[in-house]
């Protein structure tokens, strides 16, 4: 598909428009302000003019109250665009927000795996603050800059032709090299957002890994990497500063070269009687109400800019396909018995360089089938497809004979449980990682769940128990606490299908044998498949695969296949003598 640019007219149509109300009260709310605001310069030519001249306190008394109640419609008009437009506007980048992370939890594994997590947060939270400008007071205030400009334009005109003709041009001048700047800036504010991104993706990676960079004395190396993040989002940031300054420098000059143009031709026609000091005095002011909010349309027009850059950054994403948007996933599964077959399954991350080669296999309902082999062999890749994190190249993985290619994932992984190998938990305390599972689960549910995984063995040694904070990806506890607080989150999910990825490699000796237990009774009547690195822990399994370069290099009960004294035989043997 297409990717189609967002521009003012297409984000007027999506963002705008719809909030059209609000936008149409801001634009009265402004227009009344700015029509106040003229108000001033109009009152000084009968100040000049009729007042002073005639000696007319009466008429003094009148417009300086005239003045005042301009004054204070147009403060009461600007505080009540400020509140409701900037209001709405921080709504709408919760709303945007919210919808950008709920569509990148949508996308499959595959794309997460290509990116960095720092950038992608970069992504949610910055690139949709620009919508200010858009619902805010940005735009509606260039909306009524122009209003204003126009209305001033037009006083001007009736003071002196020739004097506002002579004007026009410097500003004409500038309004071509703002519209130049513009086309400009754009793709270098695009190019900050990824800047940017990618940047606070490298210190999210530093951050989190900082045990690792202390480890090897990295500090100067990843110092180094920041510097050039950060050299090279201010070389962006003077491009863009260099082509703003351009256009303010411009606006000074031109202006300013009207300016001494207006002083000759009004001081000329004053001196012949053409023009009254009122008449100079409130073209002068209308002047400067005509070229303010020009000067301004060109500081709000880099805002809109900036807003349609972090737009179209946002419009990327929203327009990829999620996983349940893939062609031919309509496929609800209500019930499941949980019978995993692999039919000639194929799979590569890139194109024409296969990992798996033909796989296939039946994981019959509440069986146990266990994935051995080397380091690099497929296994994780077997398991990621049977989780539906991967799809396959050809083939196809099903789930009781119906394609899982073909099936809305969510009903689908509501019956699976997973535990990995390097488990992530969640800053907080134990319950809440446990709970992560099953959010509405029961006191007694939680106390099986803990007791199943032998939790309670370490959690009781802790002041707070399941209150206990982790930290961070649980660093405050032990390996193989982690595995436990993971496994008890699986137990209390309940899944009909398990997938174990090492799930005990990470556990001593002793937490091993409560965990192996634990694990019988969670396994029990689920359809599970185990990633085993210690193979004493698979010798129940109800079928073994050797996986060898992505294939399928034996297959059988573990008594069959020492029997046969080949891969697994020799891969036994050699565990046993260490």
């Amino acid at each position: 598909m297409k990717k189609q640019k967002i521009n003012l007219r297409t984000a007027f149509k999506t963002i705008i428009w719809p909030r059209r109300k609000l936008v149409f009260i801001g634009l009265f709310l402004i227009i009344v302000s700015r029509l106040a605001g003229l108000v001033l310069p109009l009152a000084s030519k009968y100040l000049i003019d009729d007042v002073i001249a005639n000696k007319d306190k009466e008429m003094l008394k009148w417009l300086v109250i005239g003045v005042i109640t301009a004054i204070i419609i147009q403060a009461s008009m600007s505080f009540l665009l400020t509140k409701i437009l900037s209001v709405q506007a921080q709504f709408l980048i919760s709303e945007l927000r919210i919808k950008v992370q709920k569509k990148v939890l949508s996308l499959p594994i595959s794309f997460f795996d290509n990116q960095k997590s720092g950038g992608l947060v970069s992504r949610i939270m910055s690139d949709v603050e620009g919508v200010r400008n858009l619902i805010g007071t940005g735009l509606v205030q260039l909306i009524g800059g122009t209003f204003t400009a126009i209305i001033s334009l037009i006083l001007l005109f009736r003071i002196s032709i020739p004097l506002t003709l002579f004007i026009l041009i410097p500003i004409s001048v500038f309004g071509i090299i703002a519209l130049k700047a513009f086309k400009y800036i754009r793709p270098i504010f695009k190019n900050r957002a990824k800047i940017n991104a990618e940047v606070k993706g490298r210190l999210t990676e530093t951050l989190a890994g900082v045990r690792v960079i202390k480890g090897f004395n990295a500090e100067d190396q990843e110092n180094i990497t920041f510097e050039k993040g950060a050299h090279r989002i201010f070389d962006n940031v003077k491009r863009s500063l260099t082509a703003t300054a351009f256009m303010s420098s411009s606006a000074t000059f031109l202006l300013g070269i009207a300016t001494t143009g207006i002083m000759g031709f009004s001081g000329n026609a004053i001196i012949d009687g053409n023009l009254t000091t009122g008449d100079f005095l409130s073209f002068t002011l209308l002047l400067g109400f005509m070229v303010a909010p020009i000067v301004q349309m060109s500081n709000i027009g880099s805002q809109i800019t900036e807003a349609l850059a972090g737009l179209d950054r946002t419009e990327e994403l929203m327009n990829m396909t999620a996983e349940d948007e893939l062609p031919g996933r309509s496929f609800e599964l209500e019930t499941i018995r949980g019978t995993i077959e692999f039919n000639n399954v194929s799979f590569a991350y890139e194109e024409k360089k296969e990992v798996l080669h033909h796989i296939s296999f039946t994981a019959k309902k509440g069986s146990v089938t266990a994935l051995v082999g080397s380091s690099g062999s497929g296994k994780s890749t077997i398991a990621g497809l049977a989780a539906s994190f991967l799809n396959p190249s050809s083939g196809e993985v099903t789930i009781d004979g119906t394609d899982l290619s073909k099936v809305i994932l969510s009903s689908y992984r509501k019956n699976l449980g997973v535990v990995l190998q390097d488990e992530f938990l969640f800053e907080g305390s134990i319950r809440e990682n446990i709970l992560f599972a099953k959010p509405n689960a029961t006191e007694n549910e939680i106390q099986e769940a803990i007791k199943a995984a032998y939790v309670t063995e370490f959690t009781d040694r802790f002041e707070k128990g399941l209150e206990t904070l982790i930290g961070e990806r649980g660093v405050k506890l032990s390996g193989g606490q982690r595995q436990r607080i993971a496994i008890a989150r699986a137990i209390l999910a309940n899944p009909k299908i398990l997938i174990l990825d090492e799930a005990t490699s990470n556990l001593d000796t002793e937490s091993e044998t409560l965990i192996q237990k634990s694990l019988e009774n969670l396994m029990a009547g689920r359809t599970t498949l185990v990633i085993a690195h210690r193979l004493s822990t698979i010798k129940k399994a109800d079928q073994i695969l050797v996986i060898e370069q992505g294939h399928i290099a034996e297959q059988g009960n573990h008594d069959e296949l020492i029997a046969k004294q080949g891969r697994y035989f020799d891969l036994y043997t050699y565990q046993a003598k260490i």
